[in-house]
């Protein structure tokens, strides 16, 4: 029911607007609230504690069923647009991957444009309590590392209200960034409406633009810059600035080992990429290179999305290297998608202690974070985690290359797909998109980026036998 009140937003920019999409909205919101208020009255008499059991189901319905009506605006006004791609499309925006199967997006009404990037919005604040709240509770997900420190329910047993009070903590830090995006859009250059929209897609690392050319399309430094300085504050663990919020200082961050590495990262990345790029002469000037390297890595490695030019036409070794960065660079309890610096940083501690035993096979080494001791089950956690994500990323991509695709689009799209990324190489590069995808290529993109999104353990629990035993 809330989410269909999410659609007035929409609702108003078309009917201000007078555009031709007016009327869907009217149609999507009727059902989208009425299935609500029929579940709603389904469940009312039904009053028990949530157990972990009750979340994972709970998280993983919500990302797969809210994707279903998201997707009735741009059906209903879409002509020839079939269920799987809208479908698709929508829960690229609220999974933040920004993945598009659209073309000709100047041409479509503003309030589909609208709509495409407030769920990308809609999805970073779920995402928000998703990785803060709710995963470390049930056990999955990044944050768990950060109980100490992180605001919230992360030591009760069952989902309690305190939830909601995380919530409404990180949900104002969120939108006070995004107004200030906001505004920092309008002031360099962007209308009322672009600010808006590309202020929900940058927020939400999400990528979705109401350009085909992306960025290219305004080309304008000053824009490019603001789009790098909230694409960088969003990477981050919001619930640091939830800490230094309460704390009014901004120390909590800077003292944040995975925040410290990531922003080291990002510059050494950059550094890397603008003199790869004049040694190559791929752009004459050092400026040159250092805009279109900065905000190509900083718009990949966040996993946003964002495009000013085709890089997939520079040298191999960059694309590359930014789809790798994409992988990993991101902090847990960002808006980002992949893999989290922070089980990185853990895996490279594990493999540093592993050749310490080799030489010194009695020594007792154990792993720290921030000055902390790291317990065996957060290494064994990580270890579970990487192993199933490397079996999804050989399984998808497998699948892909069975359908027909080649190998560098299958590869890369589930690369792109499982880390929420949205372009990848190829036929899905920063110059096309998933359109020429077969239906059963595109809900294997689909399923890879809800896996990826939902830190894959919360839906594959699901097929597990021992989750169904009473």
């Amino acid at each position: 029911m809330l989410f269909a009140g999410t659609m007035l937003v929409p609702l108003a920019f078309a009917f201000f607007g007078n555009d031709a999409a007016l009327s869907s909205y009217d149609e999507a919101i009727l059902v989208t609230f009425f299935t609500g208020l029929a579940l709603f009255l389904l469940g009312r008499r039904s009053h028990r504690e949530l157990l972990p059991r009750d979340g994972f189901l709970l998280v993983s319905l919500v990302w797969t069923v809210l994707p279903a009506f998201g997707a009735l605006p741009l059906l209903l006004h879409i002509k020839n647009l079939s269920f799987t791609d809208a479908y698709f499309e929508a829960a690229s925006g609220l999974t933040t991957t920004g993945a598009t199967v659209l073309t000709g997006l100047e041409k479509l009404p503003l309030s589909i444009n609208v709509w495409r990037c407030l769920m990308v919005l809609i999805g970073g604040m779920g995402i928000l309590v998703l990785a803060v709240a709710i995963l470390p509770l049930l056990g999955v997900g990044g944050s768990q590392l950060f109980k100490a420190e992180t605001p919230g329910p992360m030591k009760d047993q069952k989902l309690t209200p305190r939830i909601a009070q995380t919530a409404r903590g990180l949900w104002t830090i969120y939108f006070a960034i995004a107004l200030t995006c906001f505004l920092a859009y309008r002031l360099a250059g962007m209308g009322w409406a672009d600010a808006f929209m590309h202020m929900c897609s940058t927020m939400g690392l999400g990528g979705f633009a109401a350009y085909d050319a992306s960025y290219g399309a305004f080309d304008s430094p000053a824009i490019e810059m603001v789009a790098i300085v909230f694409m960088t504050i969003a990477g981050i663990n919001f619930a640091l600035y939830f800490m230094a919020w309460r704390q009014r200082s901004l120390r909590v961050v800077w003292r944040d080992v995975e925040a410290r590495l990531y922003l080291g990262l990002l510059a050494t990345a950059v550094a890397s990429v603008t003199l790869f790029l004049l040694v190559r002469g791929v752009y004459p000037s050092f400026g040159e290179a250092l805009r279109h390297a900065a905000f190509h890595v900083v718009s990949i490695a966040t996993t946003t999305g964002f495009a000013t030019r085709d890089y997939a036409q520079w040298p191999i070794f960059v694309p590359l290297m930014l789809l790798f960065l994409c992988c990993f660079t991101t902090c847990a309890g960002s808006t980002g998608g992949g893999i989290k610096l922070i089980r990185s940083l853990l895996l490279m501690k594990s493999a540093q202690r592993e050749f310490k035993r080799i030489v010194h096979p009695r020594a007792v080494v154990p792993i720290t974070l921030g000055g902390m001791a790291v317990d065996a089950n957060v290494l064994q956690s990580v270890l579970a985690f990487m192993l199933v994500y490397g079996a999804v990323m050989v399984a998808a991509t497998m699948l892909l290359l069975f359908s027909g695709l080649d190998v560098v689009t299958a590869f890369t799209a589930v690369v792109a797909c499982l880390n929420n990324t949205g372009p990848g190489l190829g036929q899905v590069g920063p110059a096309g998109n998933y359109q020429g995808l077969s239906d059963f290529e595109i809900w294997v993109c689909t399923a890879t980026m809800l896996l990826g999104r939902l830190e894959l353990f919360s839906i594959l629990v699901l097929f597990t036998r021992s989750f169904w035993r009473k």
